[in-house]
């Protein structure tokens, strides 16, 4: 663990808990071990900061499960006291990896699975805690957060039943719509880039690039990723193109139009540097027709970054653009489940957020601002300095 010392001036408004479902059990304990060393050395430097009791645990952790029954139903249980304490749920709904028995068949979980297990728990909370609130990196229903014609809105939905059963504040990377906090304007909702962790990743596996307009150019992959690509091309003082997908709308393949092409809108590419960013890689049929198409137009080296790699059609695409040379290396994130086989690519640049999110919870736990750790800005311009000065990142 290294000697991280974050000094934080107030007191917390309670004693923290952390619940880390099974989905997020390995984030949740590589957060535990953050919060206990920072607190650890809180103490040494100032014993004032033990005045409030359990300041400095051995672990912050909450034991806490969801057991099913033969039939494949649940329920919740928290098996130690959570009153009065300042709880945080970990979960991550993408998480497939995990699963149950259904009348004597291997079920793996679902996003509804895991979203009614952090319901469970709450529910098992039984409204003792002082404060509840929800990390869940990757928005439960994220991608169906508007309506066309008679559909139903189920990201919104979600938001206004966490709320009602008395969760306060909801945390959760880069939302595919952040608009979406508009179903619960009387609550905290944050979303939160992870810009500064692609920029550090790509710094540091890469040491020929060049940081300006003359060599890097930003691209959104559609219209949607637009606003991402146009706040790390202004941090960064390089250009911005987007590529929008013309669709054919008379169909609809796996409950979506299916892209026709992919028009380029933007100034030359060519001996450029290109950063792909996007919120998510589903099957990652889009990021690799821009990245072809990005190769065919000259441009010299093509990354991808999104927070969230969900790779739901494997990785073959992926390998052949890599052996073709048309991509040259994918940053992800570790806030949702990376499969063995992903982590063993050559291509795979791991953008680690566990000292990110353990940011987050001991300042709020602490009632302390979180502008700066939502504004990376000023971390991203000195990651950049340190590169541009050849000092190890």
């Amino acid at each position: 663990m290294p000697n991280d010392f974050i000094h934080l001036d107030s007191m917390p408004v309670s004693p923290l808990g952390i619940i880390a479902l099974e989905s997020s059990k390995g984030l949740g304990a590589r957060v535990d071990d953050y919060i206990t060393s920072w607190r650890k050395q809180r103490v040494e430097n100032d014993p004032h900061a033990a005045a409030l009791p359990g300041y400095e645990h051995e672990t912050y952790l909450v034991n806490a499960k969801t057991p099913r029954f033969g039939s494949g139903e649940a329920k919740g249980i928290i098996s130690e006291t959570v009153r009065g304490k300042d709880l945080y749920f970990l979960v991550d709904v993408t998480n497939y990896n995990i699963t149950y028995s259904v009348s004597g068949h291997e079920n793996h979980m679902s996003p509804d699975d895991h979203y009614q297990d952090l319901k469970r728990l709450i529910a098992a909370a039984g409204g003792k805690a002082r404060r509840i609130t929800v990390i869940m990196p990757f928005l439960y229903e994220s991608r169906q957060h508007k309506r066309t014609s008679r559909e139903s809105l189920d990201c919104a939905l979600a938001l206004q039943e966490l709320t009602s059963m008395g969760v306060d504040n909801i945390i959760t990377f880069d939302a595919h719509d952040p608009r979406v906090q508009n179903a619960i304007p009387l609550h905290g909702f944050e979303t939160v880039p992870a810009s500064y962790q692609f920029m550090k990743g790509l710094l540091r596996r890469e040491k020929d690039l060049k940081i300006d307009a003359d060599h890097l150019m930003i691209i959104s992959p559609d219209e949607g990723a637009t606003s991402r690509a146009v706040y790390l091309a202004s941090i960064l003082g390089v250009d911005m193109g987007m590529f929008y997908k013309r669709r054919d709308y008379t169909q609809i393949v796996n409950g979506r139009n299916p892209i026709v092409a992919h028009e380029f809108l933007g100034s030359s590419v060519e001996g450029k540097d290109v950063l792909i960013i996007d919120d998510m890689i589903s099957s990652g049929e889009s990021v690799l027709d821009v990245a072809k198409e990005l190769k065919r137009r000259k441009a010299r080296k093509v990354f991808a970054a999104a927070t969230f790699g969900l790779f739901t059609n494997g990785f073959d695409k992926f390998d052949e653009a890599y052996n073709e040379g048309y991509l040259n290396g994918v940053l992800t994130t570790n806030l949702i489940y990376q499969t063995p086989e992903l982590l063993t690519k050559p291509y795979y640049i791991n953008c680690d957020m566990a000292k990110y999110v353990s940011l987050i919870i001991d300042t709020l736990n602490h009632d302390n601002s979180m502008s700066d750790l939502l504004d990376p800005v000023a971390r991203i311009h000195n990651v950049v300095k340190k590169y541009n000065n050849g000092e190890v990142i």
